[in-house]
């Protein structure tokens, strides 16, 4: 039985999915803003948080949240604390490419105790809570039992933010280009830990990453049987910018690649 944490974070989500359907009858015209130089941010980013937030404030007014677009910064404390992003892969959303998700997750002590991961166009819910392991539309999930590289499929996302590391990053994905099965860039990080967690991705890594594009899919992936650390191996990922996960086989591969093309102070958690 899902615990009323969980049960939560389904029913914020699907009030934030039902936001966003009404924007998809939209034209690809509506009005957005521009955060950043590659950052859009639609009006459903914003309509999307706030209904999800308003299911979570019934239930539970004294938690605290952490969310894209109303954070006031990354930190983490003690308190029971949601993370949440409305929309993970807003750039895909605002150009019609249906590669987007809703990603919610319960901390409590700092530590993940219940994850979603709402595939909003595809209608695919990955569930998981601490000890309990990962469902996705309520079934049982695994990460993939790949070990050889060359038979494995990658995950990533290019850095925009900050380009500092861009030219270590190709070195990286120059060699995974030629040393597994492939590398894909869909373009929301929260949907393709998922993947991981549901053994169609083998591996995972990314720079420049926020707490709700990882709070929620790390928790997937570690119910499933993988692992997730920063580029340096700890555990700094969640506020560190820097991520790697996968089964334990091609986890350990993609950081044995990160460590011997990514300059040291270049793979350092930023916390």
């Amino acid at each position: 039985m899902p615990s009323q944490e969980l049960q939560t974070a389904v029913e914020a989500a699907r009030a934030g999915a039902a936001v966003i359907s009404t924007y998809t009858q939209r034209s690809r015209a509506q009005s957005f803003e521009l955060k950043g130089r590659h950052d859009l941010v639609t009006e459903a980013d914003v309509a999307s948080e706030n209904a999800i937030k308003s299911v979570i404030r019934r239930m539970y007014p004294d938690d605290q949240m952490l969310a894209e677009e109303s954070h006031g910064g990354d930190g983490l404390t003690d308190a029971r604390t949601w993370i949440i992003d409305p929309i993970d892969g807003t750039t895909n959303f605002a150009h019609g490419v249906p590669f987007y998700s809703v990603s919610i997750a319960l901390w409590i002590k700092q530590e993940p105790a219940v994850a979603l991961v709402l595939g909003v166009a595809q209608d695919e819910l990955f569930t998981a809570e601490a000890g309990q392991g990962t469902r996705l539309n309520g079934h049982s999930i695994r990460v993939s039992q790949t070990t050889e590289p060359a038979e494995a499929l990658i995950g990533t996302g290019f850095p925009y933010r900050d380009l500092s590391v861009l030219e270590d990053y190709m070195k990286v994905f120059h060699v995974l280009m030629r040393e597994t099965h492939g590398v894909r860039r869909p373009g929301s990080a929260a949907y393709d830990m998922a993947y991981v967690a549901a053994g169609r991705y083998d591996g995972f890594y990314e720079y420049a990453l926020a707490p709700w594009d990882v709070g929620a899919g790390a928790l997937l992936i570690r119910e499933a049987g993988g692992l997730v650390t920063d580029w340096d191996g700890g555990e700094q990922w969640l506020t560190g910018k820097r991520i790697t996960a996968g089964n334990p086989s091609i986890h350990a591969y993609l950081q044995q690649t990160i460590l011997a093309n990514i300059r040291a102070e270049l793979r350092k958690a930023v916390s």
